[in-house]
């Protein structure tokens, strides 16, 4: 059930959050060093 959970929740990151691809995360502000950690974190769980 806790895979699911967070399977969902990563579909729901690429429809809301905005994409930070091809961004160098050493230039990033923390609201973005914080969503990129975020998504990570649930990428992980969901694996």
């Amino acid at each position: 059930m806790k895979k699911q959970l967070f399977k969902i929740l990563v579909k729901l990151n690429k429809v809301l959050l905005p994409s930070l691809y091809k961004k160098d995360p050493m230039k990033l502000s923390t609201v973005q060093k914080a969503i990129l950690g975020y998504k990570y974190w649930t990428l992980t769980n969901s694996l």
